[in-house]
C-alpha cells in the first residue's frame, strides 16, 4: 500500500505534506506534487496534514482517482524530491475546482 495524490492537488501544491513525510517520498512537478510508492513508508500522516484532501491510501481512491495512482508512480521516477513551499497564489480557488487533469504540467518543478 502506498499514498496517492490526486486531481486536487493540481494548481495547489499545499506543502503541509511534504513537512510531515518522514521518507521524503514527495516528488515536485510545476504544479502539482506526486508520491513516491517506493518510498511510502504508509504512515498516513501526509493524508492527515493536507488541508484540502487531496491524498488517499491507493486502496481507497475517490470514484474517478483512480488513474492517480499509476500517474503518481510515473512521474515520482522523473521528479525530484519536494522541498516545502509556501502554496501558490491561488491556490484555495484551484482546490475547489474539479476536473483539472488537463492542466496538469507533466515538467519538473525547477528551483
Amino acid at each position: 500500500m502506498a499514498f496517492v495524490v490526486t486531481e486536487i492537488c493540481i494548481k495547489c501544491k499545499y506543502g503541509d505534506c511534504v513537512e510531515v513525510c518522514p521518507q521524503e517520498a514527495f516528488r515536485e512537478g510545476v504544479n502539482f506534487m506526486v508520491i513516491d510508492p517506493k518510498a511510502c513508508a504508509h504512515c498516513a500522516l501526509c493524508e492527515m496534514v493536507c488541508p484540502v484532501g487531496a491524498i488517499y491510501a491507493d486502496y481507497n481512491l475517490p470514484e474517478g482517482q483512480e488513474k492517480f495512482a499509476p500517474l503518481n508512480k510515473e512521474l515520482a521516477l522523473s521528479w525530484p524530491k519536494a522541498q516545502y513551499r509556501p502554496a501558490p497564489p491561488g491556490a484555495d480557488e484551484w482546490a475547489k475546482r474539479g476536473d483539472k487533469l488537463a492542466e496538469l504540467d507533466r515538467g519538473a518543478y525547477q528551483s
